[in-house]
């Protein structure tokens, strides 16, 4: 019997409370060797949603799963509709004040690596380099069938081509890059096949119900056997895909800090967790340890 992936879940009472006292990500960030940990809340500030937070997607959208997608063409023409409408604002994205302040602290040394949940490229836009992309990213696609990749902005000019006029006005936007239209409104789009040989093509992502490749869980392990400590940034942690890192990391002694102005499924394994906006709360970490922070900025992933 198929299930559903896990999309929420519900804090229980015990759970410690948040702070608004930035000195334990000071203290933290200023001892270097520090593993961050991002996820959707980190890219609110650039227009892109959450899934969880105040107001996040999950609330009115349900993600595509990697089995709706692989059942059947109605569902990848709802999809593909769907994500290039999305693709237009996505790729325009550009990175706020958290993830200049996470670059700025990669070049201070402060940082042994970057692990990111999102697929929005916004922290490689921001200068951060040697990124772990956990689950991929949307400026990439991946043909199921003969594996070629290709960028993103190709598939979006074949798309263009084959649905010249398709203007539709979308309710919304997801982490994902998936707007939200209703089912009149993709009816007639036209998917295209992979040009090398003409199998079906998927963003190069995870998808919910789709397993992290073992070789990037083993990339991400490694860096958390070799961090000092783990700094998570905007994350609930409901799913186990990043939430494994924590306890990881917790089991072996080594701190883990979280901003997060909600309550996530990690609190428990955290030293402490932050209530506060992240790009105001990275920024003021950063003047308290003399790091300057960019104030440009750069193209988001649908940039050349």
């Amino acid at each position: 019997m198929r299930t559903r992936p896990t999309l929420d879940w519900t804090p229980s009472g015990d759970l410690p409370p948040g702070t608004t006292d930035l000195q334990p990500v000071a203290d933290l960030l200023g001892a270097g060797g520090v593993l961050v940990l991002s996820g959707a809340g980190i890219s609110t500030e650039s227009g892109i949603p959450d899934y969880r937070g105040e107001g996040g997607s999950l609330s009115r959208h349900t993600p595509m799963t990697y089995q709706d997608f692989t059942a059947g063409a109605p569902a990848r023409q709802r999809y593909w509709a769907r994500g290039h409408l999305g693709w237009r604002t996505f790729g325009r994205a550009r990175p706020n004040a958290g993830h200049r302040a996470v670059a700025a602290f990669g070049r201070h040394g402060l940082l042994s690596g970057v692990i990111t949940q999102n697929v929005d490229g916004l922290h490689q836009a921001a200068g951060s380099e040697d990124v772990v992309e956990l689950h991929g990213s949307l400026d990439r696609v991946v043909c199921l069938s003969c594996g070629a990749r290709s960028p993103r902005r190709e598939l979006a000019r074949r798309l263009e081509e084959a649905n010249a006029g398709f203007e539709p006005v979308a309710a919304g936007m997801n982490p994902d890059g998936d707007a939200d239209l209703t089912q009149e409104q993709v009816a007639g789009f036209r998917v295209v096949p992979c040009a090398a040989c003409g199998g079906v093509l998927k963003p190069d992502v995870v998808f919910f119900g789709e397993a992290v490749p073992p070789q990037r869980v083993d990339q991400c392990r490694r860096l958390v056997r070799e961090a000092a400590s783990l700094l998570v940034l905007g994350s609930s942690l409901t799913v186990m895909s990043g939430l494994r890192f924590v306890r990881q990391a917790a089991e072996a002694g080594k701190p883990v800090l979280i901003v997060n102005r909600d309550r996530t499924r990690g609190d428990r394994h955290a030293v402490t967790r932050v209530a506060l906006p992240l790009g105001a709360a990275l920024t003021t970490v950063a003047d308290r340890l003399g790091v300057p922070v960019d104030g440009g900025a750069a193209g988001g992933p649908g940039q050349p």
